[in-house]
């Protein structure tokens, strides 16, 4: 259970942010096209309406289904793709999204929407070339697209092309001066080359114009721990978590600089709030069970090693320090039991400073 950089931290943190992209294009709006299209058919426009009556309900499981009998009846129209294409998204079935919008520029080549949804779902699967390419074309159809700029700033910066990326947000602020998103992401960017202060400046640019935007808060509480100004960053983690209350890594994040700073009672009710809101954060529960034993608590110590040797039953450290909170319970055959594993565990992987300790311990205990 090692502590970790914060400021690495917070730069993860962005990398999730940074990386949002805007929603791909709707299916009924293509759906509406297509029937336009299809009068002489009634099976494939009775379908169509289905399957519009069925997005705009929220039944996206069934559209999907209803989109994919009509496509059998129309292979010639891009936007029965189009919308298959919305709905694998939506699913975050990204590969069958791509697969779908092939076909649909395939059809109609020129059409922007289908270009920049194509970009969107490559980027997700993280064919940033692919995407890249995408993107470039959907702004070169439609210029006014911001959202293909951002896409494209976003995959140039996976691709560590920081100033190609700067180019690309800048492309939006220049068409639209209030556009917030471009101004996070120029921070985002610069944040990465290390020039925090011209981040801090698109940063401000950005709440100013989006003050209640959890992201914003984020990537500016990044740029002050960039600085060593850690009570700024704390305070622009809370403001994060208050918007975004749901968000377990925000409250992860502020967890680990109470941590850093010695307020143990403070830590770990965030770190609660984290393991609470996402059950499988591993990190939440080490911390959690790493502060039970360090104040000699140790039946809830007990708990919750064993609650995290469910999340993984692989790793030694937590058999070891399980035992060792049963030894501080004077439950000693159950702590050399624990052992036991935590010793073939340690050995299986090599860690001869694990097999040691266990050595170590087992000896206290006989």
């Amino acid at each position: 259970m090692q502590k970790q950089t914060l400021f690495v931290v917070s730069l993860l943190l962005l990398g999730g942010i940074a990386t949002v992209n805007p929603a791909v294009v709707r299916a009924d709006d293509g759906v509406k096209i297509a029937q336009n299209n299809t009068q002489n058919n009634q099976k494939l426009k009775e379908l169509l309406r289905q399957g519009r009556e069925l997005v705009d309900s929220g039944e996206f499981e069934r559209a999907l289904a209803i989109y994919q009998e009509a496509v059998v009846l129309d292979r010639e129209n891009p936007r029965i793709f189009s919308g298959i294409g919305y709905l694998q998204a939506r699913r975050e079935n990204y590969e069958a999204a791509a697969n779908a919008y092939r076909q649909a520029v395939a059809l109609e080549p020129n059409n922007a929407d289908f270009q920049y949804a194509l970009g969107f779902s490559l980027a997700h699967l993280g064919d940033n070339q692919g995407a890249q390419l995408a993107y470039r074309r959907a702004a070169q159809l439609d210029p006014e697209n911001l959202n293909a700029y951002i896409g494209l700033g976003v995959v140039l910066l996976r691709e560590g092309d920081y100033e190609g990326a700067l180019r690309a947000y800048q492309q939006v602020t220049t068409r639209d001066a209030r556009y917030w998103q471009a101004y996070e992401s120029i921070g985002a960017a610069l944040l990465q080359q290390g020039r925090i202060e011209e981040a801090m400046e698109a940063l401000e640019q950005a709440e100013s114009l989006a003050p209640r935007k959890s992201s914003v808060q984020i990537n500016l509480a990044a740029a002050f721990l960039a600085q060593g100004k850690v009570d700024e960053a704390l305070e622009r983690f809370k403001n994060a978590a208050q918007l975004e209350p749901r968000n377990a890594q925000i409250h992860l994040q502020i967890a680990r600089i109470l941590r850093d700073r010695e307020q143990m009672d403070a830590a770990f009710q965030s770190y609660q709030r984290a393991a609470s809101i996402d059950p499988q954060l591993t990190e939440a529960h080490e911390a959690i069970a790493a502060i039970h034993l360090e104040k000699q608590d140790f039946l809830q110590a007990i708990v919750a090693f064993r609650q995290l040797t469910e999340l993984d039953g692989d790793n030694p450290d937590y058999y070891y320090y399980l035992a060792v909170a049963l030894q501080g319970r004077d439950r000693a055959a159950e702590a050399i039991e624990i052992l036991t594993k935590a010793r073939s565990l340690y050995e299986a992987q090599g860690v001869s400073e694990g097999v040691e300790k266990v050595d170590a311990l087992l000896e206290e205990l006989r």
